[in-house]
């Protein structure tokens, strides 16, 4: 067996001990850089390199060769190409070269009844032309433009998992994936895409029965979606939480968390695995993600790891907490200190990977030498 082959199957290792309930021989480490901190980084223009990905592998590269992960560590989750074609409006390319998700109500208040009778329906006849204007015209042009949007969507994927395959395989990384598929949470998709953050936050206190009726419809078509085009228990759907820590603990029980927990057990019942982004502060919930499959995989964002680790770490596998914010400020001893305070609350009797407690984006968002220093210090130096 070649010497890098053997390191990917290490790293490959890592994971699935502790998907297995094992404890690993070290903790794994799984860095998350989006393309456009790779793209500034690189030294590359961010609009340009959207538009025309030429260079897009080698800004990838870039950042594989300077921090370190045990799994691929960057991605690309939106391209503004599809977007541009269709009129979008709930992703639209700032000026800085961002895209950006403006407040959008793609579900009118009084099409509530025609979602809950029929969401599919509802979204393809309503929703869409409302969120993208290209679509909102005749059959044929809406079929065009259509056709057109999921051409750009597709050679822009199979391009991407083209330069996947190509850094999994250069930079001998594990090949577990944790973004095998996505979907959103019930009442998330109502949130993000239909109602809006305003909107739903007043119909949550005028007309909650609609909402529940609503979020109950979501629940199927969010299985569908998260469904992994190849299911295995060593990969995992990703699921971003939004709304519930915006919630009152009531409507969090009525509304929010019945659905999430139906969509999440769907997955299981198919032997897929879900992996949570757990953002904002859900401290007041734990105990209700206690109640998830075991093994569900949380990277958490806020809170106390303490009270995680002895409420969630016998039965979930838990990351995050890492604060950027102090990769900015901080000075490079700090930095290490601070993955090493993790690492001895988190880490011992396993269920534990390193991981920052968000996505890195922009390149200023951190200083890159420390953000170097941590990974490094971690995959050199954490031990179970």
């Amino acid at each position: 067996m070649s010497e890098a082959m053997s390191l990917s199957q290490e790293r490959t290792q890592l994971f699935t001990d502790i998907m297995d309930g094992k404890i690993p021989k070290r903790v794994p480490v799984a860095s998350n850089f989006a393309h456009e901190f790779a793209i500034q980084y690189a030294g590359k223009d961010l609009k340009e390199v959207q538009w025309d990905t030429t260079d897009l592998e080698a800004s990838f590269e870039k950042v594989c060769e300077d921090f370190y992960s045990d799994l691929l560590s960057v991605s690309a989750f939106r391209m503004p190409s599809f977007y541009r074609i269709l009129g979008s409006r709930n992703f639209v390319m700032g000026s800085n070269g961002f895209l950006q998700h403006p407040e959008v109500e793609g579900l009118k208040l009084e099409d509530y009844d025609a979602f809950i009778a029929s969401p599919y329906n509802c979204i393809l006849e309503k929703v869409l032309p409302n969120l993208y204007s290209e679509l909102n015209s005749d059959p044929v042009t809406r079929s065009i433009v259509m056709a057109k949007a999921f051409k750009a969507y597709t050679d822009e994927n199979n391009n991407l998992f083209r330069i996947y395959g190509n850094l999994v395989n250069k930079f001998n990384y594990g090949t577990v994936t944790l973004f095998a598929a996505f979907c959103e949470a019930p009442f998330d998709i109502l949130t993000d895409q239909l109602r809006g953050f305003k909107n739903i936050t007043l119909d949550v206190r005028r007309i909650p029965d609609k909402v529940e009726a609503a979020v109950n419809a979501a629940i199927p078509l969010m299985i569908k979606m998260g469904t992994q085009i190849f299911p295995n228990k060593y990969n995992a759907t990703f699921i971003p939480l939004h709304m519930a820590p915006y919630l009152r603990t009531k409507d969090f029980e009525r509304l929010y968390w019945p659905g999430f927990k139906k969509l999440v057990d769907g997955l299981a019942e198919k032997g897929m695995r879900s992996y949570l982004f757990v953002e904002q502060d859900w401290m007041r919930y734990l105990d209700y993600l206690a109640e998830l499959p075991a093994g569900t995989v949380m990277t958490f964002e806020y809170g106390d790891p303490k009270t995680v680790k002895e409420k969630l770490g016998d039965k979930h596998i838990i990351s995050g907490f890492y604060p950027l914010t102090l990769l900015k400020t901080g000075t490079k001893q700090e930095c290490i200190d601070k993955a090493k305070e993790l690492i001895e609350i988190l880490a011992p009797g396993g269920n534990y990977f390193f991981g920052f407690d968000k996505a890195i984006i922009t390149l200023d968002s951190v200083n890159v030498d420390n953000t170097r220093a941590v990974l490094d210090y971690v995959a050199n130096n954490a031990n179970y």
